[in-house]
């Protein structure tokens, strides 16, 4: 058997055109549009490079490296690879005939150092206030969903809520491809596998989700919602097991609850459709909402409690506890905003305290001051 760390060298000599890049830590992502085009970003910002594979066969030999590296194939009957590299970067590789004009790839780039809530609050991404309100929400096991776009930073803000996780706590991990680092001592990892070439020996994010509830989970976090799951988390949330976490691609709060819905519906689902959206708006209460601004730079825009789910309307009651303001554009073309409290104190104050936890001042301040405006 060929000794890991030389396969790993290997692997990486045959992406020798962008390992620059990958070494580079202020790189986020590479980009590759076929052998001759390669952006990066940085910032925020993408950035046409040099760099170029001498051949479409030269990238194809790199992605099929890449794949043999993580036990998958990638090939013209499997042209999808997903998969992650040596350093952990996660990649996303699209093979003809799906991608003509030769294999198109995405390396998502992940920090080498641990990116704590502290450093998100370095970098503006959210103030000390929200970040003590998350804090209390982990704490007290409230479910939590990060939502957010393309590359808004879900998987980052997912990895640095998790060390408000308890000591103690058993937390089971489910991936598709191993992305999370969670910041605590008591963690099991587990990643799905794809079918080989018969279409054996597959198992599905679904399968895990079923063996772990006999795993004696404290929490599960599943690292991205995408399909039927969706359906076995809501039901795992709903029956005992608090504080599980997630990500999924939503662009607000709301669209988080729906495409949720839309997910669960993609399994065997065997239960009305009101039945599904009550059973949703009691197992989601906290939705962390993160998108990329204009400027490229990644913010917390939303931290939002769900209520229910109204019959009469049919529509999700959601109530939003802080909320990013937009107060214009700076002298760099950066975006100026702030994170402040709306005023609303959450309808699950009391299970917070229960775990005994609180919510920062400013919610309490804020609450009055809109009091005396009358809104309340």
């Amino acid at each position: 058997m060929i000794p890991k760390e030389v396969f790993e060298e290997t692997l990486l000599q045959f992406l020798a055109p962008i390992r620059q890049y990958l070494d580079d830590p202020t790189v986020s992502e590479v980009m590759i549009n076929g052998p001759d085009q390669i952006y990066v970003e940085r910032r925020g910002q993408l950035e046409l490079t040099p760099a170029k594979f001498a051949s479409k066969e030269a990238l194809a030999a790199a992605m099929r490296n890449c794949a043999q590296y993580v036990g998958k194939y990638f090939d013209e009957q499997r042209p999808i690879l997903e998969g992650r590299l040596p350093d952990g970067s996660r990649i996303e590789a699209l093979f003809p005939p799906v991608a003509p004009d030769g294999p198109s790839v995405s390396i998502r780039r992940f920090f080498k150092e641990t990116l704590t809530v502290q450093r998100l609050v370095g970098f503006g991404a959210l103030t000390e206030d929200a970040a003590t309100a998350l804090h209390a929400f982990v704490a007290s096991k409230m479910n939590v969903l990060v939502a957010g776009g393309t590359g808004s930073g879900k998987t980052s803000m997912l990895n640095a809520l998790s060390s408000y996780i308890p000591d103690g706590e058993r937390v089971v991990v489910i991936e598709d491809s191993r992305e999370l680092q969670l910041q605590r001592a008591h963690v099991v990892q587990l990643e799905a596998r794809p079918a080989d070439s018969k279409g054996r020996y597959g198992v599905t994010i679904r399968d895990l989700f079923r063996a772990t509830l006999r795993m004696r989970p404290d929490r599960i976090v599943v690292g991205e919602i995408r399909g039927g799951e969706a359906l076995d988390l809501i039901q795992a949330m709903t029956s005992g097991h608090g504080g599980c976490m997630s990500t999924l691609h939503a662009t607000y709060p709301r669209d988080t609850l729906t495409r949720l819905e839309t997910m669960a519906m993609m399994s065997d689902l065997g239960m009305p459709l009101v039945a599904l959206r009550i059973q949703l708006a009691s197992a989601v209460n906290i939705i962390c909402q993160v998108s990329r601004l204009q400027d490229g730079s990644r913010k917390v825009t939303h931290i939002t409690e769900v209520l229910d789910f109204d019959m009469v309307t049919s529509t999700y009651r959601m109530q939003d506890i802080f909320v990013r303001q937009t107060t214009g554009v700076g002298a760099q073309g950066e975006v100026l905003s702030e994170f402040v409290p709306t005023g609303i104190v959450p309808r699950c104050i009391e299970q917070l305290h229960e775990h005994g936890v609180d919510l920062p001042r400013c919610v309490y301040e804020a609450q009055k001051m809109r009091a005396a405006q009358g809104y309340d």
